[in-house]
């Protein structure tokens, strides 16, 4: 299957599986998928994710992280579209809910939080917001 907008698929497929309560989830394995969520388990928002050699496509299977049986994000949105892309510079880069929240970066770098791309001094596209 052809997807426009990958790596929004992948961010609906976590945000259903919340709202659902199931414990994994899985979706097409890329090298953005992964580093989005090597964040997003760095940042406490997923429990785990491993990714599963299969054919045609690797498998990225994310297991879900719950508190008190609400999911650990309240949001996950995604910000910069194929059809809009969104960059910011250093100065530009969003604050989500004043700090209480993350938005996902790519940069030069590679793909960092908000947060450490500020530290780094970069800018970048900016892919996601998760608070």
């Amino acid at each position: 299957m052809n997807l426009s907008d990958p790596i929004a698929d992948f961010l609906t497929r976590i945000r259903n599986a919340a709202t659902a309560k199931h414990k994994r989830t899985s979706a097409p394995s890329s090298n953005m998928n992964l580093a989005i969520a090597a964040i997003l388990k760095e940042q406490g928002y997923i429990a785990d994710f491993e990714r599963i050699d299969k054919t045609p496509q690797d498998e990225l299977v994310v297991s879900m992280r719950y508190s008190e049986g609400q999911p650990a994000f309240t949001e996950i949105k995604r910000v910069s579209r194929p059809g809009i892309r969104r960059y910011a510079s250093v100065k530009e880069l969003p604050r989500v809910r004043n700090g209480l929240g993350i938005a996902v970066v790519s940069t030069p770098r590679g793909v960092v939080t908000d947060k450490e791309a500020r530290r780094l001094n970069v800018g970048g596209e900016v892919i996601c917001t998760v608070w």
